[in-house]
């Protein structure tokens, strides 16, 4: 909801953005790399228009 990057990456998979959401919350919490992933996955996005 912030920059946009679940419901592109949702798009992108065929998944529902509410997973992809729950799925970075979960890398956040567990893992440590959701919000590097995140930022990454944003800038990608940004260059793929």
């Amino acid at each position: 909801m912030i920059l946009g990057v679940s419901e592109w990456l949702s798009g992108k998979l065929g998944w529902k953005t509410s997973h992809i959401r729950i799925a970075f919350v979960v890398s956040v919490l567990i893992f440590g790399v959701g919000i590097g992933l995140y930022l990454i996955l944003w800038i990608v996005k940004m260059f793929s228009k």
